[in-house]
């Protein structure tokens, strides 16, 4: 194959897989920065990560678990790398202090916030096995953990977003 052909085909198996799996890349971005645009960021640094690491990955059926992965890293690079700007409410236009006067009062906003204020050790597996769909099995292989500690992870993680949602309720 000569090398504007082997290009061709890199590009196609590219789009394929990012086709694929982008959204399950964005969604588990914005899970892990609780930031669409910080997810955004997060997701095209993965994809051009993704493509100058394409070669090593071996078999497109494991392409779900090697995107997810890179997203996962590219977000806590993003954080080492960035220091969240600091607003000062002084210092806020109407509009923006509109944004801040607004409440959810619906029962999904109160569900999502209950998630987010969860410590990342319980969210992410939370994340993984409700949203996205893994097995305790591939999230202890996504997080380098056991499947007893993931269990646990769930075990714990339900049991205090149930507390939170009990305490929002009363």
């Amino acid at each position: 194959m000569n090398s504007g052909n082997a290009a061709l085909e890199r590009r196609r198996r590219f789009d394929e897989l990012v086709g694929v799996f982008h959204q399950d890349m964005y969604r588990y971005a914005v899970w892990l920065s609780r930031d669409r645009s910080i997810a955004e960021d997060v997701v095209q640094e993965a994809l051009l990560r993704s493509w100058k690491s394409l070669d090593a990955l071996r078999e497109d059926g494991a392409a779900k678990h090697w995107l997810l992965t890179i997203v996962r890293r590219e977000n806590a690079r993003y954080f080492e790398r960035r220091r969240l700007e600091t607003v000062d409410v002084d210092d806020l236009t109407p509009s923006q202090e509109a944004l801040l006067a607004e409440t959810p009062d619906d029962k999904l906003d109160d569900m999502r916030e209950a998630i987010y204020e969860l410590n990342d050790d319980y969210r992410e597996p939370l994340v993984l096995q409700v949203l996205m769909g893994y097995s305790t099995g591939e999230i202890g292989e996504l997080m380098g953990l056991k499947q007893g500690a993931v269990l646990t992870r769930l075990h714990r993680a339900r049991l205090k977003l149930r507390n939170s949602m009990q305490d929002k309720v009363v």
